[in-house]
């Protein structure tokens, strides 16, 4: 298979159902109802910063899936840390579960360490591409933990 078709596929689905489920999940007057400390970002920010990473994230999980000859977990992790991402704002947003969504981001940061481990040896470049992702995903975990301890 085409390694460019791959990594393109990647790329277009993960940012597609990234930004879908985002839009579906637009924070709301709930949202803005919550107390919320002084470091929460202006939504405006949320959608170019996670097209960036979605972009990054397809990347890697094309090079991860290219790449299982070494049947090493870095493909199922890439996987987990997916699923992961995909449940927390329907979570949060849609369900208004805080409890819910903080222990499911903090199963996603632990999955995006975990895939970065496993990849650093064998695939160093997704490993680093992952590194905003961790970074952006611990913010978000302190985020989550701060509105879920105010509110």
């Amino acid at each position: 298979m085409n390694r460019t078709l791959v990594h393109a596929l990647f790329v277009i689905t993960v940012l597609g159902l990234g930004l879908a489920i985002g839009y579906i999940n637009i924070p709301d007057a709930w949202y803005r109802s919550l107390a919320k400390p002084n470091f929460t970002p202006p939504d405006w920010l949320f959608a170019p910063a996670w097209s960036i990473l979605y972009a990054m994230i397809g990347i890697a999980g094309a090079r991860s899936f290219l790449d299982q000859r070494h049947r090493s977990p870095q493909w199922p992790l890439w996987l987990a840390q997916m699923i992961l991402n995909f449940l927390w704002s329907p979570l949060f947003f849609g369900l208004h579960q805080i409890a819910a969504a903080l222990v499911v981001i903090c199963a996603l940061l632990a999955s995006i360490i975990a895939f970065m481990l496993v990849s650093l040896p064998q695939d160093r470049i997704s490993a680093l591409l992952f590194a905003p992702y961790l970074a952006w995903v611990a913010f978000a975990t302190l985020l989550n933990g701060s509105i879920f301890l105010m509110n």
